[in-house]
């Protein structure tokens, strides 16, 4: 038999094992399943233009905003104006652009601010269990007992109008929501083995809570943040609009409704515009959560 040659031996020899293909980082997958989502992703979008407009619209708007010109008095929408002007004359377009860094702010803080609270109470809610859970629970019912609105016109009363005491009431109702989700994440990963074996080997509660408990929690937390902003901005609006919240001047989207209404008949854009973009922004960032909650989900299978 005729010796075989090199290349021949390399042919039959043993294949070494395949090769397994190198797992995808859960950013690449989040993203892979993200951009399926139509509407959440035109959200996003949405939402970056808005946050951007936050950090450098009082910057670029083609008018001042506190400048009255009485030459200009309820103009209608025009290439000059692109949303007709106020009843100083002022340009609508540039204030709700200068607003979005109110309104923007008024929701990303007082729900940072209520996630925070929520989400610690329900960290110790769900892992100590007990009086100290329904302590908690019990206090979470109570808030609970009163629709978001009231309860923020409650606090408002309490604390005087004013941007900063809006900020704290609608904190304050978005706190036992979240303190319920973390709580029922909370009590889902203590009944995992990775936790029961942490446990047993005698970890404190804290390291305990804060490395195996808390990230299982993030998913849920992230969901509800991203549409929680959009009630909260809704709600300051409204706030504003009864005169509990920003005041005139402000471009705040809710007080630049409230100067409209004395002119919804003879200048209905004053209300439409501003309308307009408190729909669409809470629109968006509900659309958001809603892709947010498909993509994070384990789940739901793509």
């Amino acid at each position: 038999m005729p010796a075989l040659e090199e290349k021949e031996i390399l042919n039959i020899s043993p294949s070494s094992p395949p090769t397994k293909r190198p797992t995808a980082s859960p950013l690449f997958e989040f993203w892979r399943k993200f951009k399926k989502q139509r509407l959440a992703f035109i959200s996003a979008i949405f939402v970056a233009i808005l946050i951007i407009l936050a950090i450098i619209g009082p910057y670029i708007v083609p008018y001042k905003i506190d400048q009255p010109d009485y030459t200009q008095v309820l103009q209608g929408p025009s290439l000059k104006h692109l949303a007709g002007t106020d009843s100083f004359g002022r340009d609508i377009f540039s204030r709700i652009i200068a607003g979005t860094r109110i309104s923007l702010f008024v929701g990303l803080f007082s729900v940072f601010i209520g996630a925070a609270i929520g989400t610690l109470l329900g960290l110790i809610s769900g892992y100590y269990g007990k009086w100290i859970d329904g302590l908690i629970m019990r206090f979470c019912d109570i808030l609970f007992a009163f629709p978001g609105i009231l309860l923020a016109i409650g606090i408002i009363a309490i604390l005087g109008p004013g941007l900063e005491n809006v900020v704290i009431a609608v904190a304050i109702f978005g706190v036992p929501t979240f303190a319920r989700i973390v709580r029922s994440s909370t009590l889902t990963a203590m009944s995992t083995l990775y936790v029961e074996a942490t446990r047993s080997i005698g970890a404190k509660p804290r390291r305990i809570i804060w490395k195996h408990i808390f990230p299982s929690t993030i998913s849920s937390i992230i969901v509800y943040f991203t549409m929680k902003i959009g009630t909260a901005i809704l709600t300051a609006a409204s706030l504003s609009f009864l005169g509990l919240g920003a005041q005139p001047p402000s471009p705040e989207w809710g007080a630049m409704l409230s100067t409209g209404r004395d002119y919804i008949d003879t200048a209905p854009h004053m209300i439409l515009f501003p309308g307009l973009i408190i729909f669409l922004t809470v629109l968006a960032f509900n659309l958001l959560g809603d892709g947010l909650r498909d993509t994070l989900d384990p789940k739901i299978k793509d």
